[in-house]
């Protein structure tokens, strides 16, 4: 049998339990388990962690709930408490409106490599599928599988898999909804930057940092396949300040933050 790493399965979540427990089903169908998962809940109300405590009684592997009052989009921070208690070497990270295929947790660690982070596409889930989606708590899908679009995305061919070569720039083509990576390599750029604001960039910023330090990227393609719930588009109203951010990371190097996840070593 392979020798896999030890991997914790982090996620965050806020006020949406309907999707959470889709994602929850589908880690229980998983061929390969994370050897923990713990939900990074940015400030959820009490429906949540509900659930969260039913699915405990019986999820194959320990389930742990992060979460911190809420005051607006802190996703870096809950992300970073999350980390910071995570037991394992091996971080798999996916959003917490993904629903995951049977064999998304062992595709990533089939491919985890010393020096390296893995990044991963998704198949949308459309909006008009939604109540079905719901009703039926479907967890598995195909390429003719109603109610999704993006269906080139849903073909799993592992030997195709692995000829894409390591980068060392950052893809357009990066999505923190999928995507994983040494819990060392996380700590050595301090996590996530906890001074951006509201949605967006957390992800691409820290993985610029890990690019920075010389850390590889591989892009992940017909393994790794995860299937995103539609929602609206959150607030961007503060991405142009986070832009600023990044850009700065990019252009001066800069490999580690001061507001970050040391502070809950």
């Amino acid at each position: 049998m392979t020798a896999y790493p030890k991997c914790s399965l982090v996620t965050p979540t806020y006020n949406w339990p309907e999707a959470l427990e889709l994602l929850l089903l589908s880690i229980k169908n998983q061929s390969h388990y994370p050897n923990e998962v713990i939900i990074a809940d940015d400030g959820s109300r009490e429906d949540t962690s509900a659930l969260i405590k039913k699915m405990q009684k019986d999820f194959p592997v320990p389930l742990h709930h992060i979460w911190h009052e809420d005051n607006k989009n802190q996703k870096p921070a809950i992300m970073n408490k999350a980390i910071a208690s995570a037991k394992y070497e091996y971080i798999v990270e996916i959003d917490g409106d993904i629903i995951m295929h049977k064999d998304f947790v062992k595709d990533h660690l089939s491919l985890a490599d010393k020096g390296v982070f893995l990044y991963g596409s998704r198949v949308n889930i459309q909006e008009n599928y939604l109540a079905t989606l719901f009703e039926k708590k479907q967890t598995r899908f195909h390429f003719f599988s109603k109610g999704i679009k993006k269906r080139g995305r849903t073909l799993r061919i592992p030997f195709l898999a692995n000829r894409y070569k390591k980068e060392d720039k950052r893809s357009s083509k990066l999505r923190g909804c999928n995507m994983s990576f040494w819990r060392d390599d996380f700590l050595k750029v301090n996590g996530f930057n906890e001074t951006l604001t509201g949605w967006g960039i957390d992800d691409s910023e820290m993985i610029q940092r890990l690019l920075n330090i010389g850390i590889k990227g591989k892009r992940l393609k017909f393994k790794g396949l995860a299937y995103h719930i539609y929602h609206h588009e959150q607030d961007k109203s503060h991405i142009h300040l986070n832009e600023i951010i990044e850009k700065e990371t990019t252009e001066k190097g800069i490999t580690y933050i001061e507001k970050g996840v040391d502070q809950y070593l």
